[in-house]
């Protein structure tokens, strides 16, 4: 007589069972019939389409904006040179770099590095189409070169002013690091100052960042946060890792520009030079010398037979140490140049940025603790000349 009962509950619960599973799956894409209650509206799938909506905010907008509007100028530099292997074989090298469009026409600005010693240059654009290049413009002493391709209707960057910029300031990068084409890094504006890379040249006002540069970057523009280029990014501090670590340098947009000015008048570059090596003096260091004057640019050396060397300048010939940096000290002491206050190598370089090769500045400076003056004719900055 219990049977029934118990038939009753399996009945109940297997159509319970049912109903939650098979059942209840199915009725989630069923419209429902009238009367019936619906199952919540929500399903998981509905809930992922949702939040793959793009909700971005104010500063990704403008990143995605700087990457659309200017990848399309950067472009791959690849260059091939021939070497000796092990049995003195020959064999081919294969290089590769950074560069950006600077005309229409197919004009590339690139670093001097990323194409030296080559024997071919081929430039690879966004679009994936290749073109050989040919080398119009070579300066190791500011580590620039320049690119002709035969192609028309390209997009060219924009260049802006890097007098002005402010530690702080957002700032990007896009190259082929590692030859991962288009790549975009972000950072910001670390400091503003003059560093010598491991060939001689030296970069005066690098713009220092960290936003990641790794070896391939070398020639891509570095942007503001406008899309316009502010210099080109050339160097990296590695301490001996070969990558990445934070810190990056660019040349400063000013400095190229007034070298593409120089190779438009000239047909090569005639970039100005007191014809020094020297070192920027703070009110710290003034005070350990017994500098007459808190700030200034001390001469380490002259240029033999360069324009300072021929007006009558001195460098140092006491050897000292500032941490682990060699330094000489005993050299005149520039503090102006043409009336205007020079009070690091910053302030010089910016100067120089105004001149041209062959004029005559008036070189304010302190020998000892006399002050001094004394004409000096610029030359053009060489190989070894700084």
């Amino acid at each position: 007589m219990r049977v029934r009962p118990i038939l009753l509950i399996l009945l109940l619960v297997g159509g319970f069972a049912y109903l939650t599973s098979a059942g209840g799956f199915l009725l989630l894409d069923r419209i429902p019939e009238a009367g019936r209650i619906r199952p919540s509206a929500v399903s998981p799938l509905r809930m992922l389409e949702a939040d793959a909506q793009p909700a971005y905010s104010a500063q990704e907008m403008n990143n995605i904006s700087v990457y659309k509007h200017v990848s399309p100028s950067v472009v791959n530099v690849t260059t091939s040179q021939l070497a000796f292997d092990f049995f003195y074989g020959v064999v081919p090298q294969q290089g590769q770099g950074s560069g950006f469009i600077l005309s229409s026409d197919g004009r590339i600005l690139t670093n001097y590095h990323v194409i030296a010693n080559s024997q071919q240059v081929e430039v690879i654009l966004s679009d994936k189409h290749k073109y050989p290049a040919r080398i119009i413009l070579q300066d190791r002493a500011h580590d620039v070169a320049l690119l002709q391709i035969q192609a028309k209707n390209l997009a060219p960057v924009v260049l802006a002013e890097s007098r002005g910029l402010q530690v702080g300031q957002n700032v990007y990068a896009i190259g082929n690091p590692f030859g991962l084409n288009g790549t975009m890094t972000t950072g910001i504006i670390s400091s503003i100052r003059s560093v010598r890379e491991p060939e001689g040249a030296l970069i005066e006002n690098a713009i220092q960042t960290d936003a990641a540069i790794n070896p391939g970057n070398s020639g891509g523009p570095l942007l503001n946060s406008r899309g316009e280029v502010i210099g080109m990014t050339t160097l990296i501090a590695t301490g001996g890792a070969e990558q990445n670590s934070g810190v990056g340098f660019a040349i400063p947009v000013d400095t190229l520009k007034s070298l593409l000015s120089d190779f438009s008048k000239y047909g090569r570059v005639r970039r100005p030079t007191l014809g020094i090596e020297s070192l920027s003096i703070g009110p710290d260091l003034a005070a350990q010398i017994g500098l007459p004057t808190d700030s200034g640019v001390l001469i380490q050396r002259t240029i033999p037979g360069g324009p300072a060397d021929n007006a009558g300048l001195h460098g140092g010939r006491q050897r000292a140490y500032l941490g682990n940096t060699p330094i000489y000290l005993g050299g005149d002491l520039i503090v102006a140049v043409d009336g205007r206050q020079v009070s690091d190598t910053e302030d010089l370089a910016d100067i120089m940025d105004e001149h041209k090769a062959g004029d005559s500045v008036v070189v304010s400076f302190f020998r000892g603790r006399r002050k001094m003056q004394v004409t000096v004719v610029l030359g053009e900055a060489g190989d070894v000349a700084t």
